[in-house]
């Protein structure tokens, strides 16, 4: 199973408590909504990737009388969603008509996504002039947890996420202008390693597949140093994980 499988697997079975945990994600979408200015044309909105709902009422905060579509490819997520118009679909194969929107909004899901397919389909479904704002995760995401990984193993415990020239070169190839990236690190402190875990096993990212992949669960006294390497980056707010956020804001061309 591909780790896009394995993460729509586990939000669908997340999807009753999601809205209890999601923390993070609403404060990207806040941080999201910042970087939209004014005067963008409202029609038809794609929430791609809208998990329970969250990023509806902020639409509607922006847009009171905009149509948002809300799309995520695990089921129950969506069927929680408020909105109008859902659909039970995936980022990089849209069952949209070419140019039948004028902007897409996608708070934290195009990181499950390979960069060049999801920037095709959004490009594909925007109408010329359209807007894209789009919150993802870059390289840096979770360093303590590597570093903590490093005095174990060598194997992969978490999935890769791109890198943000990837990101922006994507779009861009596919007719995107104007794209603006704001790179910025946030920190989110635990209280503990079971609140920690949990909060990255809620995002999605702690299912690894493919090579690099550690064969078999980890022993005890494996974790015991796992944890100790982790315990001695606390602070004083609590046990810290760096996310490396990325905020998207692009136009598409009007082409020839």
């Amino acid at each position: 199973m591909s780790e896009a499988r394995h993460v729509r697997a586990r939000f669908s079975r997340a999807a009753h408590r999601y809205d209890d945990v999601a923390d993070f994600q609403r404060q990207m979408g806040e941080r999201l909504l910042a970087t939209l200015p004014h005067g963008l044309p409202s029609g038809w909105m794609l929430d791609g990737g809208c998990g329970t709902g969250h990023g509806l009422g902020l639409l509607r905060r922006h847009w009171p009388d905009a149509e948002v579509l809300a799309l995520d490819f695990a089921y129950p997520m969506v069927a929680r969603a408020t909105a109008n118009s859902r659909l039970c679909a995936d980022l990089q194969a849209l069952p949209l008509a070419n140019a039948s929107m004028e902007g897409i909004w996608s708070n934290l899901a195009i990181q499950w996504c390979n960069p060049d397919a999801v920037a095709r389909e959004m490009a594909r479904v925007l109408k010329p002039g359209g807007w894209l704002a789009a919150s993802t995760l870059g390289p840096e995401t979770f360093r303590e947890l590597r570093q903590a990984f490093a005095t174990v193993d060598r194997y992969r415990h978490t999935i890769p996420f791109p890198d943000p020239d990837h990101v922006a070169s994507a779009f861009r190839r596919v007719g995107f202008i104007d794209v603006q990236l704001r790179r910025e690190t946030l920190v989110l402190h635990y209280p503990d390693m079971v609140s920690l875990l949990s909060a990255v096993r809620d995002l999605g990212a702690s299912r690894v597949t493919g090579g690099g992949r550690r064969p078999g669960l980890m022993g005890k006294a494996a974790w015991r140093r796992f944890v100790s390497a982790y315990e001695l980056m606390a602070e004083s707010s609590g046990l810290p994980l760096s996310y490396d956020t990325l905020c998207i804001n692009a136009t598409l061309g009007m082409g020839l």
